[in-house]
């Protein structure tokens, strides 16, 4: 079995053979690349497998998973497409390392948090949790998706109250809905535009580090 995409994985330091550990699958947003997430998890590499991905549709100078007719407006056989990609590429990761597969996650940035908050709901159980970073759910993944219980995936969603692309609006109707869906649900909102602060951060870190120890 051949990956989908190109990637680059860290384990972690003095990792024994035998045993197995949790892993982080990172998904970046629209026009950057696989190396622009690692520093986001990079305090985790003690502790987590993490695996970054990098889009394979090129777009400028960097990457996208998925291609859009319009800002928020998927090209649905696109987006579908990415969406099967990526279960198959975390199979395929997890069958290729030492990954426990009840330890996966996914953290995912703008239409990397589109992608992982659709997985979450695709997947369900498959994953332990995600955390998403300014992101939102298209309507037809809740309407027209075949969605997985999620009320055993522990969710972390952010959004910048300044975001310029999202507003943060979007961001409360994503909680809103994974509330309804999950008890393991955290949103928090910070001071920014489209981006992810040092707090932000610091946040889904602490967040990663409970979940570790669960």
């Amino acid at each position: 079995m051949n990956a989908a995409y190109e990637y680059d994985i860290h384990l972690p330091p003095n990792s024994d053979s035998s045993k197995k550990y949790p892993a982080i699958f990172t998904l970046h947003g629209k026009g950057s690349n696989e190396r622009n997430m690692h520093g986001l998890v990079a305090p985790l590499s003690g502790d987590f497998i993490i695996i970054n991905i990098r889009g394979d549709l090129r777009l400028g100078a960097g990457y996208q998973y998925y291609e859009l007719k319009g800002l928020g407006n998927p090209i649905r056989e696109s987006f579908d497409r990415a969406v099967q990609q990526l279960e198959a590429f975390i199979d395929y990761a997890t069958e290729k390392y030492p990954i426990d597969p009840a330890g996966r996650y996914l953290l995912g940035f703008s239409q990397g948090a589109i992608l992982s908050m659709t997985l979450a709901l695709t997947m369900g159980k498959q994953l332990k949790g995600i955390v998403a970073l300014n992101g939102y759910v298209p309507e037809f993944v809740k309407t027209e998706y075949e969605l997985q219980s999620v009320d055993q995936v522990s969710v972390f969603i952010s959004h910048g109250e300044f975001d310029s692309i999202f507003p943060v609006q979007i961001g409360k109707d994503n909680a809103a809905y994974f509330q309804q869906v999950t008890p393991n649900c955290t949103f928090k909102i910070y001071p920014t535009d489209h981006g992810v602060s040092e707090e932000n951060q610091r946040d889904f870190v602490n967040w990663f580090q409970a979940e570790a120890g669960r």
